[in-house]
């Protein structure tokens, strides 16, 4: 359903622009905002189009999901600039976050392909066993119906209209209705035409897509209280993603809702590490710090280490580091704000000491980097120390020893991520941190930094709360189909009725199939 389908009725909200995140000021013509008319539509056609939509055999399914990654490829520079206006990121990060957006579409297409997330399992009936015969039980996923997909406003290509939760939802079989993140009007607008534009070539129902755009909550609350919706994904502040979930519990029939919310992804240093090169991990904690502002989801917002010299050097060169570090360009007038008294909230906390802050900038959008340092019974004593500050800010925990250090990892909340830096002398201390961590993160890393997730089949990118709002599912890598899939037994139904590849003779099509507890590969 395209923003132009005529069925559709507008509210006239003329101060609905696009917004130059540089300056804040409006930009470009004001765009027409969708009403509850216009989600009502919007859901009544992803719910006439879903039947025929999972119907589609896989190759069909792949092939559109690839038409769109070449559509959005087709949009060309325009994309690209439409975003750096809108968000404030540099050229060279949103060219690969494009990258990555037909990237984890084509990824998905060769996951549809390969049939694996169908889940086959058949157990042939066993008549003549004692003392209860077995019936013939067959099961595979199914798609759970029209999802709701909310853009995000850090990634305006690869987590909004056509990002990981679209992409995943849209292999699963369902259809997709999009809530257009209000920071970047004119993107999503660029993307979900040429989405529209790959349903129309590969001959889809129009319904499998929908996108709408507002400025307010009111659109995206009736989008998850519409009744037709199965299913939300979702990323943004925890306040936002719970919002969300409480709709979506209260309603008639609850419906699951993947939210990515919130997570300060702690840094562990350890001793050798330190000693070895304290100085350079300073250094490069930094850049990872400050990149794009700070504004990922896996900034690493908090450092845990043991004090000593290596800890003296790793601050010191971080200090140095950071203060001649730019003032970056924030996604919005909004997030700026809220990122300038999460920092002050800081700076003026009992126990917290600042180490330094970057320079500041000129304009209205720019966020001062700072990072702040603390012990770890002021950390422990204080839970609001553990709250995230979108941007480019974080905390060092000093701990006296490594059962200091083991108390602050299990007080934290759930995370995303986190990192271990560490040399061989190192691994006693990380393989006994490790379970405590693994109780803590979706993700753990080595001699890395956080920011940057990689789009793989084994990528993990979620957590326990409040990271996500379901610590089993991934928003990134091709697991996350599986958020968007239900099983379904079918028990002694004749073959002719039977799903086809569920069949006796859909053996050796190529599809992975747990036949009586043992695995063919089709």
């Amino acid at each position: 359903m395209t923003a132009d389908t005529a069925t559709m009725t507008r509210a006239d909200t003329s101060d609905f622009r696009s917004v130059a995140a540089e300056t804040g000021e409006p930009v470009g013509d004001a765009f027409a905002v969708h009403g509850p008319d216009d989600v009502a539509a919007a859901c009544a056609a992803a719910d006439a189009a879903f039947d025929e939509y999972r119907a589609t055999d896989r190759e069909a399914r792949a092939q559109f999901l690839e038409r769109i990654a070449e559509e959005i490829l087709g949009i060309g520079d325009d994309l690209i600039v439409a975003a750096m206006r809108e968000s404030g990121l540099p050229r060279a990060r949103l060219e690969g976050e494009r990258g990555r957006t037909v990237g984890q579409l084509k990824l998905f297409a060769g996951v549809v392909r390969s049939g694996a997330w169908l889940g086959l399992r058949i157990d042939p009936a066993l008549p003549d066993r004692q003392p209860l015969p077995r019936p013939d039980l067959r099961l595979r996923m199914i798609p759970l119906g029209p999802v709701a997909v909310f853009g995000a406003s850090n990634f305006p290509l690869a987590f909004s209209t056509a990002g990981g939760d679209t992409a995943s939802a849209l292999a699963a079989g369902c259809p997709v209705v999009v809530k257009g993140h209000p920071a970047h009007p004119q993107t999503g607008a660029l993307v979900a035409d040429a989405i529209h534009r790959a349903v129309a070539a590969c001959g889809l129902p129009e319904g499998v897509f929908s996108h709408l755009v507002g400025p307010g909550t009111d659109l995206g609350s009736a989008l998850v209280k519409d009744p037709r919706i199965a299913a939300v994904g979702f990323t943004g502040s925890r306040g936002g993603g719970l919002a969300l979930v409480a709709l979506a519990q209260a309603r008639a029939v609850p419906i699951p809702v993947y939210a990515e919310m919130s997570s300060i992804n702690p840094v562990v240093l350890l001793p050798a590490a330190l000693e070895a090169r304290g100085a350079a991990l300073g250094t490069a904690f930094v850049g990872s710090l400050t990149m794009g502002a700070g504004q990922f989801c896996t900034n690493p917002g908090l450092v845990l280490a043991i004090d000593g010299e290596g800890l003296d050097a790793f601050v010191a060169a971080a200090g140095d580091t950071l203060v001649e570090a730019e003032a970056g360009t924030m996604l919005t007038t909004g997030i700026h704000a809220a990122y300038r008294q999460g920092v002050e909230t800081l700076a003026g906390s009992k126990g917290v000491e600042t180490i330094a802050r970057g320079k500041e900038g000129n304009g209205v959008t720019r966020g001062q980097a700072a990072f702040f340092a603390t012990t770890a019974d002021a950390f422990l004593a204080e839970k609001a120390l553990g709250h995230e500050v979108f941007g480019a800010s974080s905390i060092l925990v000093k701990c006296r020893d490594e059962a200091e250090l083991r108390r602050v990892i299990e007080g934290l909340e759930g995370q995303l991520t986190a990192t271990l830096h560490m040399d061989a002398q190192d691994e006693p201390i990380a393989t006994r941190l490790l379970p405590v961590l693994e109780r803590r993160v979706g993700r753990i890393l080595a001699n890395g930094w956080p920011t940057g997730v990689e789009v793989a089949h084994a990528m993990v990118h979620g957590g326990p709360y409040p990271a996500t709002s379901d610590a089993r599912t991934t928003s990134v890598g091709s697991l996350a189909i599986d958020r968007f899939l239900r099983p379904v037994s079918y028990q002694n139904l004749a073959q002719g009725v039977l799903p086809p590849e569920l069949r006796n003779d859909a053996m050796g099509d190529g599809v992975p199939r747990l036949q009586d507890g043992t695995l063919s590969l089709g």
